[in-house]
């Protein structure tokens, strides 16, 4: 320790050097949650976000006993501007003492928390909260699929971020948790997953398929066979760099080896095919027409193959059939929507099909602005569509639809996608939230989505 650093350690108050953080707690003027992902920023620079229980630890010493301002920033929640038009709030902090400040939030959507990564309770753990909450390992991951197996609920994400090397899991990770494994709809959101894991207990790869590159699971579903043994599926692909889809193809899970093996491939990229055909990827559901006939459809967000509710129908390209993708839905004000993807479900509460899909070149963010519709039929047409969600400079990208989550009948409506810097031009990524997968509710009786009903 140099001579210079320890005279200035030497003249701080010693109650500086071993104070307790003084903690924040961010939440909603409306009913009185907590809010993750909040930004604080002092005057100097120095940023804090809240964590899943709508929590920051302000540990600085130059701030204790001095009246600060916060900058506030938060996506879909916000204060009032000052007259000078800053956004934020001035407090004075003190070791162990806690400040509440509310927020009104701009926004349908009510963010619950993150489902994935980690330091989840990470600030509230600074102040001695949370003491039994358990790291997965994950630090970031991206888009989710699910499936209803056996009794339990599989979740699978793509490429996984860890704390050993910036190159982490490029062949899927994966999860079980209940078919219903939250008891409330309320923040602080705590999910815990059984990961799949390997050596020293770390998340490992669920989707070996042979070939360099990253694999990529898509149209993640549990189908009976013959037999009437239940088989989880899914169809693949295989990226090189930059973002290119050179062989796809069906896979199926193996329960003993906890892995899903190649079953066959559909294409192999060439100068004669340069392009894969129609698959059974996106999100499925499951659809009976008006003949009584079982379908399960395969969209991203809206159908675009239907295959008959069978393991062997599944795996018979003959057996697949197109499907006509509808138009663009419309807002209330005459924009046309161009999705980039998304899911849809059918809604109890609602007696409609509702989707939840992120828009494709989006105002103001490329991809980070979410919508939902309603329609009579699976098929189309969408009726108006209502933005629900809005980010001002981050995308959140590939939604799925929780509908199994919630008790049926429920007007709740649970949605996650992914949070990422990627694809938009923010100065620097949001710490220990990027690349991530974030929960969000939404109420079917909120007044504010009649344009959609």
């Amino acid at each position: 320790m140099t001579k210079a650093i320890l005279l200035a350690l030497i003249a701080l108050p010693l109650g500086c050097l071993s104070a307790e953080p003084f903690r924040i707690v961010v939440t909603d003027r409306e009913n009185g949650w907590p809010v993750p992902l909040v930004e604080l920023r002092t005057t100097h620079n120095v940023r804090f976000f809240t964590d899943n229980a709508g929590t920051a630890a302000l540990d600085l010493p130059e701030l204790f006993d001095r009246e600060t301002w916060l900058f506030l920033a938060s996506d879909g929640y916000e204060v009032a501007k000052d007259g000078f038009g800053y956004r934020g709030f001035r407090v004075t902090p003190e070791p162990s003492a806690t400040f509440e400040i509310k927020v009104d939030r701009t926004m349908i959507a009510k963010r619950l928390g993150r489902l994935t990564g980690s330091g989840m309770f990470g600030e509230s753990q600074k102040l001695g909260e949370y003491p039994n909450w358990r790291e997965s390992g994950v630090f970031g991951c991206d888009s989710v699929q699910n499936a209803v197996h056996r009794g339990k609920l599989f979740w699978a994400w793509g490429d996984t971020k860890l704390a050993k090397y910036p190159l982490g899991i490029f062949d899927m990770t994966g999860a079980t948790t209940e078919l219903q494994p939250l008891k409330t709809f309320e923040p602080p959101l705590q999910l815990e997953f059984d990961y799949f894991r390997g050596e020293k207990e770390l998340p490992r790869g669920i989707a070996p398929i042979e070939g360099s590159g990253p694999t990529w699971l898509g149209g993640f579903v549990s189908l009976p066979d013959a037999s009437g043994e239940s088989r989880l599926v899914a169809h693949y692909v295989k990226v090189k760099p930059p973002l290119t889809v050179y062989r796809a193809g069906l896979c199926v899970w193996n329960d003993e080896t906890g892995q899903f093996k190649d079953l066959k491939t559909l294409w192999e990229k060439s100068d004669a095919v340069p392009k894969p055909p129609s698959a059974p990827d996106g999100h499925p559901v499951f659809y009976t027409d008006s003949s009584d006939k079982q379908w399960v459809l395969f969209g991203d967000p809206f159908p675009h193959l239907k295959i008959p509710v069978s393991f062997e129908a599944w795996r018979d390209p003959a057996q697949w059939e197109a499907v006509d993708q509808p138009e663009h839905p419309v807002s209330a004000d005459g924009q046309e929507i161009e999705p980039h993807r998304g899911s849809i479900v059918w809604n109890e509460f609602r007696q409609r099909w509702v989707t939840i899909f992120c828009q494709k070149g989006g105002s103001p963010s490329l991809l980070g602005e979410l919508w939902y519709a309603e329609s009579e039929s699976p098929f189309g047409p969408w009726g108006t569509a209502v933005k629900v969600l809005s980010h001002q400079n981050y995308s959140f990208y590939n939604p799925q639809i929780h509908p199994g989550i919630v008790p049926d009948g429920s007007p709740i409506l649970l949605f996650e996608g992914t949070y990422t810097k990627m694809f938009s031009n923010a100065p620097s990524a949001t710490p220990r939230y990027d690349y991530n997968q974030i929960l969000y509710r939404i109420d079917l009786d909120d007044s504010k989505l009649a344009p959609a009903q």
